[in-house]
């Protein structure tokens, strides 16, 4: 090691953003908006909306998920949770959810502190309530301040592909709605181009995806949520380096991987039907091997 390189070690001050006047909850909000990557939650839009503020300066703002179709209702609380700001939180995702349910929506509470008492009384509402909690902590070194922020508890409402949740069943016209006919379409003939992988199996309709069931029965090893113009097919599969050249080989416009559910992610239109399809049907075999292993 250079004598001349020793790294200084700074022993970071934990501040308290309550406590603080020029660090407040509208200060924070505003990094928020600037950046909502910031939260760890993925590559968000900040939607302006009507600042609500209520006693003890309540700030909301609403997040949004382009590629998701999907709205967060973050509410900031310094300070740690108190049972009004759970309350008060459930309320606003509650109102947002009604007004507008063409959305998927999820609550966020930020707090200094995620108390356990706090994640004993979310324990109630199991699985009810899409919910992420993420604790923020606020850090002097020298003249800057920088934040942490730590997801304590992350959304449990819907497990998007498990066989054992009761996700809710609809139909071809629910989604034809959600997004258009021609994509609709595009799963169907996405589905009769498989072949073989998928002979035995149906499409199963349900609220927030297309998925796919034999004799009935759950088997989503690939899945389908159809959007204005294009449709997005997972394919679940670990990830791997052969995997990812095969898809890069082509011309197939990925999303980035979904560690939470280890699938594959690809954004397909009806041109990838002629083009890539060969890929498509490697995609679902290996899915298929995989869920079948």
């Amino acid at each position: 090691m250079h004598h001349g390189y020793i790294m200084n070690f700074v022993k970071p001050e934990i501040i308290s953003l309550k406590g603080s006047s020029e660090y407040n909850e509208k200060w924070l909000q505003k990094i928020i908006e600037d950046d909502p990557s910031i939260l760890g939650l993925g590559d968000l839009d900040f939607r302006d909306t009507e600042k609500v503020l209520v006693g003890g300066g309540r700030l909301d703002t609403i997040l949004y998920d382009p590629e998701y179709k999907k709205r967060y209702e973050v509410e900031i609380q310094l300070g740690k949770t108190d049972e009004s700001h759970i309350i008060r939180t459930i309320e606003y995702w509650d109102i947002e959810r009604k007004r507008n349910p063409q959305y998927e929506h999820c609550a966020v509470i930020i707090a200094e502190d995620i108390t356990s008492r706090f994640l004993n009384v979310i324990s109630l509402f199991n699985g009810f309530i899409p919910l992420i909690a993420i604790q923020v902590k606020a850090v002097r070194i020298g003249d800057a301040i920088s934040l942490f922020f730590t997801k304590i508890l992350d959304e449990s409402t819907f497990e998007l592909h498990d066989e054992d949740t009761e996700t809710e069943s609809t139909d071809e016209s629910y989604w034809e709605n959600k997004s258009t006919k021609t994509s609709v379409q595009l799963v169907k003939k996405t589905m009769a181009s498989l072949g073989q992988v998928v002979a035995d199996y149906q499409l199963k309709f349900n609220k927030h995806y297309i998925g796919i069931a034999k004799n009935n029965v759950a088997r989503n090893f690939i899945a389908f949520r159809p959007r204005k113009n294009t449709v997005i097919f997972h394919a679940r599969i670990e990830k791997s380096e052969d995997i990812d050249e095969l898809i890069e080989g082509s011309d197939l416009d990925t999303l980035a991987y979904d560690k939470q559910w280890n699938q594959y992610r690809i954004r397909i239109t009806k041109n990838d039907l002629e083009s890539n399809m060969e890929v498509l049907t490697q995609l679902a075999q290996r899915a298929h091997d995989e869920y079948m292993s």
